[in-house]
C-alpha cells in the first residue's frame, strides 16, 4: 500500500507551491489515473512519489514504512517519463536487453528468456528486430513499458503515456497497464488527460491547482462533480477554487476509503445506493510476467562494459556520425600540410667571406634572416594549426556526447546505473576517437613536414591535447542544460584557445601568465617546440615568437591535469539530477 500524507511541495520559502497538502491512499494491485487540467501537479506528484522530488511538507509510506528514510529500491519502481527513454538506433529487442542487464546481473540463455518474455507479454514480440526510430507512438509506449518492466516493480508509476495517441493505440495500452495492475500486487499510476477508458481504472485522483479534488471509483467521478460529460469535468473544476474543491473532499473522503482486498470499500454517510456503487470487484491475477528470481544490481565494472558496447554500437549504425568524424580524421591533416607540401624550408649557413665582400656578406646575412623568420612562422604556425584542430576535434568528439542524451541518462540512473560506469564508458570510448586522430595527425603531417626533434613526445602533446579538450568539454556536456548549449560553450573555448595561447597574439605578461594555465593549446604548442631544442630550427622558432616556452615535462603534466579535471567534471555534472 502506497500512503501520501499531507504531501505539499513548494517553489522557495514563499513560492507557490505546486502540491498542497495532498493526502491519499493507493491499495496493492491497484490502477489508478490520476487527471486534472495542465499545470495542475501532476507529473509533479508522480515524480514526488518516484523520490525524483523531495516533499517540501509530508510524508510517504509504503507498507507502514516511511520512504523518506526507507526508500524504494531501483528494481521495485518503476518510471515511464514523457520523453522516448529509447534509442532509435537500436532495435526493440536491444532496448529491452540493455534496459536488463544495467538493473539486474543475468546472461546468457536467462537474459534471452526473459527478453521474449517481456517482449511477448507487451505484445511487441514480433516486432523484436525493428529499430526504435520505425515504430508507431503506441508501439513505442509499449516498449518504454516493456523496459520498465525487467524487474517487475511493484510500483509502476507512467506519465502521459497515452497522449497523442490513436484511439485504438490508446485503448491498447491503458488495457495492458490495467492487466500489469493485476500482477504481482502492482500498483500502477497513470498521468492521463483521457478518460475514455474511465471503467477500466480502479480509482481516478483528481488534482487542481495542486489540491487534491477527488481520489475515488471512477464510475462515481462524474456523479461527484455534477456532470454528464468528460468534457465537463475540467470547466465544472474551474467554478470554484482548489480551497473549495479539496474542503468539499474533506468532508466525503471517508466514503472512499480503500480496502486491503476488494480495492476499494465504501464507508461514511453517504446512502446505502451509493454504497453499492463504490464497491469495486477485486483484481484478478492472470497469467503472465511474474516476479521470478531476479538477481542483483550489476556491478560497475558490468555497467561500464555494457554502456561501453551500446555506445559503439550507436556510434557504428550513425551513418552521419561516421562520416563527419571519417572527414575531421582525413580532412584536417590535409588542412595543415597545405602550407608546407615540399616539407620544411632548408635554411643554408651563412658563408663567412672577406672583408672586401661586405656588401655581399650583408645581402646573405639579410636573406638568412628573411627565410630563417620565415621558416620560423611556418613552423611555429604548422604547430598551432595541428594543436588548434585537435581541439576543434576534441570539442566536436564530446561537446554533445552527455547533454544530447541527458533525459535518458537520467531516466536509466533512476533505475540503478552509476554514474562512474556511465562516465568511463564514454571516456574509454572517447579515447578510442582521441588516438586515432592525434595518431593520424602526428603521422601524416610528419611524414610530410619532417619535424625535427623527438617525435614520441610530438605525438603525446597532441594525443593529450585532444584528450585534455575532449574531457574538458565532455564536463561542459555533463553540466549543460541542452545539447546546443553544451556545444556552443565548447565552440567558444575552442575559439580562446589561439589568441589566448599566446603564440598568435602577444599578450601582456600578467594575461599570459593567467591564462595560460587553462588554455590546453598553449602547453601543446610549448611541448612541441621545446621537442625540437638540440634543433636549429628551436632558435629559429625562438627569434620569431618571443614568447615563454614551458618545459616539455610540465607541458605533459598541465594537460594531464586538464583530462582529469574534466573526467571529474563530468562525473560532478552526471551525478546531479536534469530532470527539470
Amino acid at each position: 500500500m502506497l500512503e501520501l500524507r499531507n504531501v505539499s511541495l513548494q517553489l522557495g520559502r514563499e513560492g507557490h507551491r505546486l502540491l498542497n497538502e495532498v493526502s491519499t491512499v493507493f491499495p496493492q494491485a491497484h490502477f489508478a489515473a490520476v487527471i486534472g487540467p495542465s499545470g495542475c501537479g501532476k507529473s509533479t506528484l508522480l515524480k514526488v512519489i518516484a523520490g525524483l522530488r523531495e516533499p517540501t511538507e509530508g510524508t510517504l509510506h509504503w507498507e507502514g514504512r516511511d520512504l523518506a528514510h526507507h526508500d524504494l529500491d531501483p528494481h521495485e519502481t518503476g518510471y515511464v517519463p514523457q520523453f522516448s527513454i529509447a534509442y532509435d538506433l537500436l532495435t526493440v529487442r536491444e532496448s529491452v536487453e540493455s534496459a536488463l542487464r544495467l538493473r539486474v546481473a543475468i546472461g546468457g540463455d536467462a537474459c534471452e528468456e526473459r527478453v521474449a518474455e517481456i517482449l511477448n507479454h507487451v505484445g511487441l514480440g514480433e516486432l523484436r528486430d525493428r529499430r526504435v526510430q520505425v515504430l508507431s507512438g503506441g508501439q513505442k509506449r509499449r516498449l518504454a513499458l516493456a523496459m520498465e518492466m525487467v524487474t517487475s516493480p511493484i510500483l509502476l508509476l507512467a506519465d502521459e503515456v497515452t497522449s497523442g495517441l490513436d484511439p485504438k493505440a490508446e485503448d491498447e495500452i491503458v488495457r495492458l497497464m490495467k492487466r500489469l495492475s493485476s500482477e504481482d500486487e502492482r500498483i500502477v499510476l497513470s498521468v492521463t488527460h483521457s478518460l475514455r477508458h474511465a471503467e477500466l481504472y480502479d480509482s481516478v485522483l483528481v488534482l487542481h491547482q495542486g489540491r487534491l479534488a477527488y481520489h475515488g471509483p471512477a464510475n462515481l467521478l462524474y456523479h461527484y462533480f455534477s456532470v454528464h460529460d468528460p468534457d465537463d469535468l475540467f470547466p465544472r473544476l474551474a467554478e470554484r477554487s482548489p480551497d473549495d474543491w479539496h474542503d468539499s473532499w474533506e468532508k466525503y473522503r471517508e466514503a472512499f476509503k480503500f480496502g486491503a482486498a476488494a480495492g476499494m470499500a465504501p464507508a461514511g454517510p453517504r446512502t446505502e445506493s451509493l454504497r453499492r456503487l463504490f464497491r469495486l470487484p477485486a483484481p484478478k491475477k492472470p497469467e503472465g510476467l511474474k516476479h521470478g528470481d531476479l538477481g542483483g544490481v550489476p556491478g560497475s565494472l558490468t555497467q561500464f562494459g555494457i554502456l561501453l558496447a551500446r555506445r559503439w554500437r550507436l556510434f557504428l549504425r550513425d551513418k552521419g556520425q561516421v562520416f563527419l568524424n571519417l572527414a575531421l580524421l582525413f580532412g584536417f591533416p590535409c588542412l595543415v600540410v597545405i602550407f608546407a607540401w615540399d616539407g620544411l624550408p632548408q635554411i643554408k649557413n651563412l658563408s663567412m667571406g672577406s672583408q672586401t665582400n661586405m656588401l655581399r656578406q650583408l645581402a646573405e646575412q639579410a636573406s638568412y634572416q628573411q627565410e630563417a623568420a620565415r621558416t620560423g612562422g611556418l613552423v611555429s604556425g604548422l604547430v598551432m594549426f595541428q594543436v588548434v584542430l585537435l581541439t576543434l576535434m576534441g570539442s566536436n568528439n564530446s561537446a554533445r556526447e552527455i547533454a544530447g542524451e541527458r533525459l535518458v541518462f537520467e531516466k536509466e540512473k533512476y533505475g540503478g546505473v552509476r554514474p562512474v560506469s556511465y562516465v568511463m564508458s564514454k571516456a574509454a570510448f572517447l579515447a578510442a576517437l582521441v588516438a586515432a586522430q592525434s595518431l593520424w595527425m602526428a603521422v601524416f603531417v610528419n611524414v610530410i613536414c619532417h619535424f625535427p626533434g623527438d617525435f614520441v613526445s610530438q605525438l603525446g602533446l597532441l594525443a593529450l591535447v585532444n584528450a585534455a579538450m575532449t574531457s574538458v568539454c565532455l564536463g561542459i556536456s555533463s553540466l549543460a542544460r541542452t545539447a546546443e548549449q553544451a556545444s556552443l560553450i565548447s565552440v567558444y573555448l575552442v575559439g580562446f584557445q589561439l589568441p589566448l595561447s599566446g603564440a598568435v597574439l602577444a599578450l601582456p605578461g600578467f594575461i599570459g601568465w593567467i591564462t595560460r594555465p587553462f588554455i590546453a593549446a598553449y602547453w601543446s604548442w610549448s611541448g612541441f617546440l621545446q621537442s625540437m631544442k638540440d634543433t636549429r630550427v628551436y632558435d629559429i622558432v625562438q627569434d620569431v615568437t618571443r614568447t615563454h616556452l614551458s618545459a616539455v615535462p610540465l607541458c605533459f603534466w598541465v594537460l594531464g591535469s586538464h583530462v582529469v579535471s574534466g573526467l571529474v567534471l563530468a562525473y560532478i555534472g552526471s551525478r546531479n539530477s536534469r530532470w527539470e
